[in-house]
Parts: structure tokens; C-alpha cells; sequence
């Protein structure tokens, strides 16, 4: 499961709008993630990236990408 979200829906290809939940954030705040899509950066492609209304960052999971050897 994508730790990758983002609140910039413009950054994301082959977007699916889905509604998949709720994510609950260090503070008690919760989000809705609305869909999911890919992000690329160049030549690296980051795969189901959510989709997250009113996120004001972007969130990158760092051991996420150390797990696949990225």
C-alpha cells in the first residue's frame, strides 16, 4: 500500500478517482484519500501516489523507496 500522497492532484498521472478511505495525521486531523495516480520525476516513475484533499505537502515515504532498492 502507497505511503506516497500528495495534495496536488496537477502532479499526478493516470489518475483514478476512488474514494479509499480516511488518513488520520500526528495531530488527530483526518483527510480523505480521493484516488490515486502515479507521479513522474524524470525518469523515475513513483507509482500510487494518494491522492489527498487539502494535503498542503507533498509526503515522500523514504523506507518505503529503501524496501524496493530504489
Amino acid at each position: 500500500m502507497s505511503k506516497h500522497m500528495t495534495g496536488n492532484r496537477a502532479l499526478l498521472t493516470n489518475f483514478v478517482k476512488k474514494f479509499l478511505g480516511t488518513i488520520r495525521f500526528g495531530n488527530n486531523d483526518f483527510a480523505v484519500i480521493a484516488g490515486y495516480g502515479d507521479v513522474v520525476i524524470r525518469s523515475l516513475t513513483i507509482k500510487r501516489v494518494y491522492y489527498v484533499e487539502g494535503l498542503g505537502q507533498n509526503l515522500f515515504s523514504v523506507g518505503q523507496f529503501c524496501d524496493k532498492g530504489l
